[in-house]
């Protein structure tokens, strides 16, 4: 009941998760993404440990194939889930369930993975890649976030929408940008609408927080406000 994209971004290293469906809430249980681990996101009949321990599997240092059978060997209901993600190397494995809802697949490929159940057709997954691969030149966010668009001109979810997300992890223990949208009328539209809206304050605040590196931060509130005050800048 939903499409998503994971996939580690070549300029930045940047780790992410796109998802939307007609249901409830998608940021909630389908993402999981983890710095200097990787992106998962289990769906279909979702089973949150499959995000959960993937992500320490991953942490371990199992390559994503080996990730997925560790899964789906302890699950008796592993034919009714989907799950893909993409690791830290940008290797990526998928897992599409037998009884998953039709139309119902994946794609792999290097760094980005593309997985989806009662889908329109293949052409949802295609479109989506497609869209992803072809527009490198865009920031990381804004491309998972075309990508998801494309796929939702090539039908979507075949029974409509709901709710999208979008969460990507950099090198910190805390996330990049993490937007949900949990219940609207055209959640990909409102999901860019945040993600333009972002970057006017939260991507220009979020370089004052604190991290291991800098456990400080910055906290001369001048420094901050005449910062954010310079909303046009593109960050």
């Amino acid at each position: 009941m939903t499409w998503s994209i994971v996939a580690r971004d070549d300029d930045t290293g940047y780790l992410g998760c796109a998802a939307a469906t007609r249901f409830f809430a998608v940021g909630a249980r389908v993402p999981f993404v983890a710095s200097g681990t990787g992106a998962i996101a289990t769906q279909g009949l979702v089973n949150p440990y499959y995000g959960i321990d993937g992500l320490k599997f991953l942490g371990e240092g199992h390559e994503p194939v080996d990730v997925l059978t560790k899964l789906t060997c302890r699950d008796p209901g592993e034919e009714h889930r989907q799950a893909h993600l993409v690791d830290m190397r940008g290797r990526s494995a998928a897992h599409t369930g037998t009884s998953c809802l039709p139309w119902s697949g994946h794609i792999c490929r290097p760094g980005v993975s593309v997985a989806g159940n009662m889908l329109a057709g293949e052409g949802v997954l295609r479109d989506t890649l497609d869209s992803y691969r072809h527009h490198s030149q865009l920031p990381f966010a804004a491309r998972l976030i075309a990508a998801m668009r494309a796929g939702e001109a090539a039908g979507g979810d075949r029974r409509g929408r709901q709710s999208a997300s979008l969460i990507i992890f950099g090198p910190d223990e805390w996330s990049v940008l993490d937007l949900r949208v949990d219940d609207h009328a055209d959640p990909l539209e409102e999901l860019q609408r945040l993600e333009v809206a972002s970057r006017r304050e939260w991507m220009i605040y979020r370089r004052f927080v604190p991290t291991r590196q800098d456990p400080g931060g910055v906290t001369d509130h001048s420094v901050i406000d005449a910062a954010v005050g310079s909303s046009g800048e593109q960050v």
